[in-house]
C-alpha cells in the first residue's frame, strides 16, 4: 500500500518534469510536504512516553521527493545542517534557525538524539544544542533525549551539569508522565552512547535530594538487579533520606544489601545506623552495633559519640551519657561544643541547672568558646526555674562576649519575666539594654513583650511599644493588633480598640473573630448598643465575620433592657445582614418576655 502510493507520486513528478514549461506545476516545499504527508499517513513511528516532539525521521527517509529540494529545505538533511552549524560555533545555530524555519516542524526526537550522539566527545556543543531545542525552539525533549544528554555530561565528568539535567528530568516525569522509567531509559541509552556507571549513583542521589526517597530506594534495587554495584556514598545518601522519613526497616535492608554485594561501609554509614538505633531506643542493639563497628575496623568518632550522648540525654539517661563522655577521653576523642551542649540540655531538662552551668564552665576552661545555642540552653534552664537574675547575667555576659542573642534568647527571657507578677518592665528594660548593645529584636519579640504588658494591664506601655515598632519599620501583625484591641476593650476603652481595628484594616490585615467578639462585648458592656449593632453589621459585610456569640451578646442587652419591640426590630435587621437566631437567642428572648410580663418580680438573671 505504501509502495504503490509512492510510485504514483513518482509518476506525477516525472510527468510534471516532462511537460511543457507553461503547464509545469510550481514545485515548492509546502507542496512536497503536503504530498509526503499523504503518502506516509499509514506509516508508524516510535516515541517515548513523554514525547511531545514530532518524530518525522522515518517519514522523511521514505519520501524520495525530498531529494529534489534544496539542501536547506530537505527534511532528510536537518541533522547534517544542525551538526554543521554547531561545528562553526553557537552564533551559527541562531542564524540557522531562520534559514531552516520551514524544516523545524520536522525536527523529531530521533533527530535530536542523532545530533547529541554525534557530539558525544564535545559535551559543550551537545549542551548548547540541547538548550537550544528547549529554550530557542520551545520544544520539550523526550526522556530518551534527556538521558543521552545526561550520559554525555557524566561521561565528560561534568557532574554538576548532569545532576541539574537529572533533577529537571525527574520533575518533568513526575509532573507529566509518572509511569516513565528514567532508570530503564538510562540503561537503554547505554547501547548507543558512551557512559559512566556513576550515572546510576547520581540518579539515586538526585531522587533523594528531590525528596523522592521511595524512588531512590527502588533505583538502588534496580541497579543491583541489573548487575551494577552502587558506591557507598550513594548508599549513605539513601540511608540519610530513609532516616529522615523514619523508614527504619528499609535502612537495615539497604545495609544488608551492601554486605551481600560487597559494598564496604564507612564511618559515615555506621554513624547513620547508630542514629537509626538511637531512634529505635534499644540500648543493647546500640552496644552490639558498636562492637560490630569496631570489629569492622572503625573506631567511633566525634559524630558517633555526639549522636549517642544526645540520644541518652533526650531519653533522660544521664548516667549513660556521662559514661560515654568519660569514654571519649580514654579513646582520644575530644568532646566538642555539641557534646557539652547536649549534656547541659539533659541536665536542664531534669532541673539540674547549676550542674549544667558547671559543665558550661568546664567547656570554657577547656578552650571552647560558647555559642548562641549553649548560652540559650542555660538561659532557658534558669528561666524555667524562675531564676531571672541568673538569666539576665548570662544574657549580659553573652552580649559582652560579642555573641548576638537571637529571637529564641529574647523570647525565653520575656516569657520568664512575664510569669512573675509585675515584672514585664524588667523584660522591657532588658530589651532596651540589648538594643543598645547591638541586638535588634524582631516582630516576635515585640509581640511577646506586648502580650506580657497587656496581661498585667499595662496597656498604655504596650501601646508605646507598638509605636516604637512602627518607628523602627517593624510592621505590626494580627497578633499585635489582637492583643492590644482585646486589652483595650477589657478595660472599657473600646473606642480606642475600634480605632486600632480601623488602622489594622487600612494596613491590609483583616480582623478575625476574636477581635470582633472583643469589640462587640466592649460596646455592650458600655451600653452603647447602637455602636455594637453597627460594628456587628460591618464585620459581616466587610470582613465576612458572622459570630453568633457576638450577636447573642447584643440580643442579651436588649432583653435585659426589656424593650421587646426594639429586640424584634433588631432581629429583623440582623437577619437581613445574615445573622440567624439559635437556641441561645431564643433562651434570651424567652427570659426577656418573662421579665416584661412580671415587672413586679425580681428580675431573672440569664447566665
Amino acid at each position: 500500500m505504501h509502495r504503490a502510493s509512492t510510485c504514483s507520486i513518482n509518476r506525477i513528478f516525472v510527468m510534471s518534469a516532462n511537460s511543457p514549461s507553461h503547464i509545469k506545476p510550481l514545485l515548492n516545499i509546502n507542496f512536497i510536504l503536503k504530498i509526503s504527508a499523504l503518502s506516509s499517513s499509514s506509516s508508524s513511528s516510535s516515541s517515548s512516553a513523554l514525547q511531545t516532539i514530532p518524530d518525522s525521521h522515518s517519514i522523511s527517509v521514505s519520501n524520495p521527493l525530498y531529494h529534489f529540494l534544496p539542501q536547506t529545505q530537505n527534511p532528510n538533511n536537518i541533522v547534517n545542517l544542525i551538526c554543521s552549524s554547531l561545528k562553526q560555533g553557537n552564533a551559527h545555530l541562531a542564524l540557522l534557525q531562520n534559514d531552516i524555519k520551514e524544516l523545524l516542524p520536522h525536527l523529531g526526537a530521533q533527530d535530536i538524539s542523532r545530533v547529541l550522539l554525534r557530539f558525544q566527545s564535545d559535551y559543550s556543543s551537545a549542551l548548547v544544542f540541547f538548550n537550544w531545542v528547549k529554550n530557542g525552539l520551545g520544544l520539550r525533549p523526550t526522556t530518551q533525549n534527556y538521558c543521552i544528554a545526561i550520559h554525555i555530561l557524566a561521561c565528560s565528568k561534568k557532574f554538576p551539569q548532569a545532576m541539574k539535567l537529572l533533577w529537571e528530568l525527574i520533575e518533568l516525569v513526575r509532573d507529566v508522565s509518572p509511569k516513565d522509567d528514567i532508570f530503564q531509559n538510562l540503561v537503554v541509552c547505554t547501547e548507543d552512547c558512551n557512559w559512566d556507571p556513576v550515572i546510576f549513583d547520581m540518579l539515586i542521589k538526585a531522587y533523594v535530594k528531590a525528596g523522592m526517597i521511595g524512588d531512590g530506594f527502588s533505583t538502588l534495587k534496580k541497579t543491583i538487579r541489573v548487575g551494577f554495584i552502587p558506591s557507598v556514598i550513594a548508599c549513605n545518601c539513601l540511608l540519610n533520606g530513609l532516616v529522615k522519613l523514619n523508614c527504619i526497616d528499609q535502612c537495615w535492608e539497604v545495609y544488608e544489601e551492601m554486605g551481600r554485594i560487597g559494598i564496604h561501609p564507612n564511618v559515615y554509614t555506621f554513624n547513620i545506623l547508630i542514629n537509626v538505633l538511637c531512634k529505635d531506643g534499644d540500648v543493647d542493639k546500640v552496644n552490639a552495633f558498636l562492637e560490630t563497628m569496631e570489629e569492622e575496623g572503625f573506631d567511633p568518632d566525634i559524630v558517633t559519640y555526639n549522636t549517642l550522648i544526645s540520644s541518652y540525654c533526650w531519653k533522660g539517661r544521664l548516667e549513660d551519657a556521662f559514661y560515654l563522655y568519660k569514654i571519649m577521653y580514654r579513646r582520644g576523642v575530644m568532646p566538642d561544643m555539641v557534646s557539652y551542649t547536649a549534656l547541659m540540655n539533659g541536665l536542664c531538662k531534669q532541673g539540674k541547672v547549676r550542674e549544667a552551668h558547671q559543665i558550661f564552665h568546664r567547656m570554657v576552661d577547656r578552650g571552647l568558646d560558647p555559642d548562641t545555642v549553649s548560652y540559650n540552653t542555660l538561659i532557658s534552664g534558669y528561666c524555667h526555674e524562675g531564676k531571672m537574675q541568673e538569666s539576665r547575667s548570662l544574657l549580659h555576659e553573652m552580649i559582652r562576649n560579642g555573641i548576638c542573642p537571637d529571637d529564641f534568647t529574647c523570647r525565653i527571657v520575656i516569657e520568664g519575666y512575664g510569669k512573675e507578677e509585675l515584672r514585664p518592665f524588667a523584660a522591657k528594660s532588658l530589651l532596651e539594654r540589648s538594643s543598645k548593645d547591638g541586638h535588634l529584636p524582631g516582630l516576635d519579640i515585640y509581640n511577646k513583650l506586648i502580650e506580657s504588658l497587656c496581661e498585667n494591664l499595662y496597656v498604655a506601655e504596650a501601646l508605646l511599644l507598638k509605636a516604637e515598632m512602627v518607628r523602627k519599620n517593624i510592621k505590626p501583625d494580627l497578633i499585635t493588633y489582637r492583643t492590644l484591641i482585646c486589652s483595650l476593650c477589657h478595660i472599657n476603652r473600646t473606642v480606642e480598640g475600634e480605632s486600632l481595628m480601623e488602622e489594622m484594616a487600612e494596613s491590609g490585615l483583616a480582623p478575625n473573630l476574636e477581635i470582633c467578639r472583643s469589640l462587640i462585648k466592649g460596646y455592650c458592656k458600655e451600653r452603647d448598643v447602637d455602636k455594637a449593632e453597627t460594628l456587628l453589621g460591618l464585620f459581616a459585610k466587610e470582613f465576612q465575620v458572622f459570630d453568633s456569640e457576638s450577636y447573642n451578646t447584643l440580643v442579651k442587652v436588649f432583653c435585659e433592657d426589656g424593650d421587646m419591640a426594639k429586640l424584634l426590630e433588631l432581629q429583623d435587621r440582623m437577619m437581613k445582614v445574615g445573622f440567624a437566631p439559635n437556641s441561645l437567642t431564643f433562651k434570651y428572648v424567652i427570659h426577656g418576655l418573662w421579665r416584661t410580663a412580671r415587672p413586679d418580680k425580681d428580675k431573672l438573671h440569664v447566665e
